[in-house]
């Protein structure tokens, strides 16, 4: 009897397995073999992705509820059980954050003769410097915000770390609330005798002198609060509306959404607290008491500490691609496809790629997508000086990339302004492919050189992000992504692709295609397999695929690196089924899909996670590779990372994760042996000698 794929029992509720992806996040700050300043980079990240968790996440479930939905997700559970298991959850998190700052971090950076000081425990000269420091510098920021008949409870700001003080007054006591300011650091170091160096949080400089600010007044305490707001923005995507003046005016709106968490300190007093509930009108369930400092991502303060170096990782400079070394970029494309795999190798390839494009005399059109870029993003100059060159530049924007809005809308203008055709996408589709298509006239006709990738166009994030791009001039996959641009900029609605499967229109045929045909290969008793690495695995339709896929006997590995809606080793559904992830040094972020197709692989890489957001309300695309060259690079780094010891944790049946079992095996953290391998292959010619030929430490084969 065939198994019910539509039981709840079979798939895990999105936002708890987010929430294990955080938890994976938080194990590396406690993790003793991390520099003690990367384990705090670690805990500012878990803050910092728990922060947007709630923005988005939980103020959507909220909204479900507060609307009276009572429907069950697929897991079984209703938006208010969510609520439930997801306050449960982020109340015994943010625990263990506390736990590992106060007990492990600063211990250990103690004995490393870095303090953090209470005020209480400051030597008189430190006392001095910090009275100076509050006259002269901090006094003249702080603005003291009184509450009362005429002055109703301020904006408090998302995300903005803030001090409400109890006042004596008459009769009844008052309050106001003073904004710790973001422009200065929330870290300021003391001068000391030279033994430590010792260092206090901005916020006890401000109780410590909040007198100051109310003169007139007794301060009865003063506690430190941050609140977080609703920040999904709802985007009137009507055609009749302006696009960019709507997310204008919706990036406004976000600063006073309605409030999802309050965080206070544990020592606040009980009418200051009973105050901010009734002002805020926040539920109990949604208040976090902390014991320690407010808002960690503070951390990411103290990871950057000047001349600490001997605290950090080992720098790991990304290395140029030796196949573009003295080369001409179209030359060299033209002569067979290149592939490069970001951090490990440089990112300047692609900056070059567009910068030689935009001075080419050859070149007549460049046409690329961009959802999230730099500050001050050298795609763009490129991009900039290639129209002022008299090129054809066609750009699509993405204006709703979350939290990337505002820049996006600034780089739309400036490029607009420099004579680029600019294009924001299409109603009701986020445009997620990363694409750049560059057509070059040459003595023998038109030449089109185009480069694919599973990561943005961002010099900043591709040092962090572990991603991979390819360079090409095969007309296959130019001719595709000319009709794919006609797709966006234009009316065509063109599915008549040859190397691309593009979402909402094909990707997810062609993902279930590739799944339902490895099933039937097992069935038939021919080799089936499939190997897929993404960020998250949430779409009900492809799970439902791969269970059937596994029932039929195909081997199936995913390496999914935050959530997973899967639920592996499921007795005669998913004993086939093995799902791992790498929380490391980098964020693992690049898509790769591989079917055995009966010993015939087929190998895509892709801008897509198997989600719905994905599969139904993006414009993500998938290609095909061809090169078998780059197939064994793309076939090894599957190899490894799932050859990893170091930082990979395997999932459990019931959604937790365990790290891997190290017995027998020889010790290998992927991201350091791809960054090796990164150097190997990019040597210069002279220093590859016989006695240092390269051996893969596995075959392809022992995984895949």
């Amino acid at each position: 009897m065939a198994a019910d794929l539509n039981n709840k029992e079979l798939y895990i509720n999105r936002e708890l397995s987010w929430l294990e992806f955080n938890e994976r996040v938080l194990d590396e700050a406690f993790d003793k073999t991390n520099p003690v300043l990367e384990r705090f980079k670690f805990l500012g990240i878990t803050a910092s992705n728990l922060d947007e968790f709630f923005m988005v996440r939980v103020a959507g479930v909220m909204e479900q509820v507060f609307a009276g939905r009572t429907k069950p997700d697929s897991s079984g559970l209703s938006p208010a059980a969510q609520l439930e298991k997801i306050s449960e959850r982020t109340h015994e998190m943010v625990k263990k954050q506390y736990n590992c700052l106060n007990r492990s971090l600063i211990p250990r950076l103690r004995e490393e003769k870095i303090v953090f000081k209470d005020y209480g425990d400051l030597e008189y000269n430190q006392k001095d410097f910090l009275k100076s420091y509050f006259t002269t510098t901090l006094f003249p920021v702080l603005t003291p915000m009184a509450i009362d008949s005429s002055r109703p409870f301020p904006l408090v700001y998302n995300k903005s770390l803030n001090l409400i003080a109890e006042l004596s007054g008459e009769g009844e006591n008052r309050f106001a609330v003073v904004q710790a300011p973001s422009v200065l650091g929330r870290i300021i170091e003391l001068p000391s005798g030279g033994e430590t160096r010792d260092f206090i949080f901005l916020e006890q400089v401000i109780k410590h002198f909040m007198p100051r600010l109310f003169e007139d007044c007794e301060v009865i305490s003063s506690s430190a609060f941050r609140i977080t707001r609703n920040s999904d923005l709802e985007i009137d995507e009507d055609e009749r509306h302006d696009l960019m003046v709507e997310i204008e005016q919706s990036i406004k709106r976000r600063k006073w959404g309605a409030p999802v968490r309050l965080e206070v300190e544990s020592d606040i007093s009980k009418n200051a607290y009973s105050f901010l509930r009734e002002k805020l009108e926040i539920d109990e369930s949604y208040v976090y008491h902390i014991s320690g400092i407010l808002d960690l991502t503070a951390c990411f303060a103290i990871s950057g500490i000047r001349g600490e170096e001997r605290l950090c990782d080992e720098p790991l400079p990304p290395v140029a691609v030796k196949a573009f070394k003295d080369r001409d970029m179209f030359e060299r494309i033209k002569e067979g496809d290149v592939l490069v795999h970001h951090p490990y190798e440089s990112f300047d390839c692609v900056v070059n790629f567009v910068r030689t494009a935009a001075s080419d005399p050859g070149v007549l059109a460049i046409k690329q997508t961009l959802y999230r870029v730099s500050g001050n993003s050298p795609i763009i100059n490129a991009l900039i000086q290639a129209a002022e060159n008299g090129k054809q530049v066609t750009v699509l924007v993405e204006l709703k990339a979350r939290f990337d809005e505002e820049n996006n809308i600034n780089w739309a203008r400036k490029l607009e302004n420099a004579g680029c055709h600019v294009v924001y996408g299409l109603v009701g589709l986020k445009t997620h492919c990363k694409l750049c298509l560059v057509v070059r006239k040459e003595p023998d006709g038109i030449h089109r050189y185009v480069h694919l990738a599973t990561g943005n166009y961002n010099d900043k994030t591709a040092k962090l992000y572990t991603d991979l791009g390819m360079f090409t001039s095969k007309e296959s996959y130019g001719a595709d992504v000319s009709k794919l641009f006609n797709v966006l900029t234009g009316y065509s609605k063109s599915t008549d692709f040859s190397k691309i499967s593009v979402a909402p229109t094909g990707l997810r045929d062609m993902l279930l295609y590739n799944i339902r045909n490895e099933t039937e290969n097992a069935k038939n008793g021919r080799p089936a397999a499939i190997v897929a690495k993404m960020n998250s695995l949430v779409d009900k339709p492809v799970i439902k695929a791969l269970y059937e896929a596994a029932e039929a006997g195909v081997s199936i590995k995913l390496i999914v690196r935050g959530i997973c809606c899967l639920r592996p080793g499921v007795k005669d559904i998913s004993e086939n089924i093995s799902v791992y992830s790498i929380v490391g040094r980098f964020l693992e972020h690049s898509r790769i899909y591989y079917f055995e197709n009966n010993e015939n692989p087929r190998l895509y890489l892709s801008s897509a996670d198997w989600m719905p957001r994905n599969l139904n309300r993006r414009v993500e695309a998938a290609f095909i590779v061809d090169d078998e060259n780059i197939k064994k690079e793309i076939l090894d780094i599957l190899d490894i990372t799932l050859s990893d010891t170091e930082k990979i944790r395997v999932m459990q049946t019931d959604g937790s994760y365990r790290r891997a079992d190290r017995r027998g095996r020889a010790r290998l953290n992927s991201q350091l042996e791809f960054y090796r391998r990164a150097k190997e292959k990019n040597k210069p010619d002279s220093e590859n000698r016989e006695d240092e030929i390269f051996v893969p430490i596995t075959s392809s084969s022992d995984n895949i």
